[in-house]
Parts: C-alpha cells; structure tokens; sequence
C-alpha cells in the first residue's frame, strides 16, 4: 500500500510527538523513581527505629488506685447475662464464676489465649523488671486457677499492679469466658 507524502509527513510528526511525550514521561518517571529511593532512605533511618534504641521512659505507669473491693460482673458478650463477678482489690482479681457454668480448666481458649498469651506476657515483663531492679520478684503478675471438682469456681490474678492491665484482664476473661461457654454449648 502506498501512502502519500503528506500521510507519510503526518505519520514522522506523530511519531516524534510520541518519542517526545516517551522521553518527557521518562525523565518524569526517573524523577519519581529518585524521590522514592531518597523517602524510602529518610523513613528507614527515622521512623523504623530499633527498639533497643528508643529512649526509656523515665515514668512509671500508673499504679491503680483502688482503696477498697470493686465488684465488676463479667457478662456474655451476645446477651448481657452475667457468668461471673470479678472483685478487685489493689493486690488481685479475683473472678468467681457464677453457679452452674461448669467450665473446665482445659477448654480453650482459656489456657492457649487468656492464662499462657495475656498473663503470660504480663509475666514477661514483670520478670524483665525484676532483672532490672524495677520490682522484687514477689510482685511478678501470677494467675491462679481454684477448682470445684473439675469445674472452675475462681480465677485469681495476683500483683496486676496498673489500670490498663485490670481493663485488659477484665476484657480477656470476658472474652474467653464467653468462647467457653459458646464451645461447651457446640
């Protein structure tokens, strides 16, 4: 097929339009590129920082301040019915489940989440502080569990010692209670 000088002209001219939009995008994409290496650069060297370099906090948490026993009932998640009742005082929790729940010790995720996941790390750093002198070892969080038969008729949380971890513990056992419960039902 034969083309004209004129489509011939048309054609060079498009063509070194898209070769000149091609080099523009180019050099567009190169000055992207560059700025994404020197962010990644700035963000590495700034805002992922070790954790062993962090500044310590001189503060200490809040220690809770509660002057007397605080009942607080532990109700199931999806109806509001009370399971049990947790009286605090500044020395433990203690979670007295009600009559006739019948939850073992061993049904999940009692053990796997609440007592080894959350006390557990509680534990952890209760004894990073005692290796640094923060707290005698008598004041390491522990979690005890009181049986009728093989039931549970009381969970005890000895040296919780904050505020956020009373939430924390209350909304766990809460959580785990109710999970119980659901798979003692299935």
């Amino acid at each position: 097929m034969q083309y004209t000088d004129e489509q011939i002209q048309k054609m060079l001219e498009l063509k070194e339009s898209i070769i000149d939009k091609m080099t523009k995008y180019q050099e567009e994409l190169d000055f992207l590129k560059k700025n994404l290496e020197i962010m990644d650069i700035v963000l590495k060297s700034s805002s992922f920082t070790k954790a062993s370099s962090l500044p310590r906090k001189k503060e200490e948490k809040p220690v809770i301040e509660i002057k007397e026993e605080e009942s607080i009932p532990i109700k199931k998640n999806k109806d509001g019915e009370v399971i049990a009742n947790a009286f605090v005082t500044p020395e433990q929790i203690s979670i007295i489940l009600n009559e006739g729940i019948g939850l073992t010790d061993e049904m999940p995720p009692l053990r796997s989440f609440f007592i080894e996941r959350i006390i557990g790390e509680m534990k952890k750093i209760d004894n990073a502080d005692v290796k640094n002198g923060k707290i005698d070892e008598s004041s390491v969080i522990d979690c005890v569990i009181n049986k009728s038969g093989p039931a549970i008729r009381e969970i005890i949380i000895k040296n919780y010692k904050q505020k956020e971890r009373l939430d924390e513990i209350i909304n766990t056992a809460t959580w785990s209670l109710t999970r119980m419960i659901e798979n003692s039902i299935k």
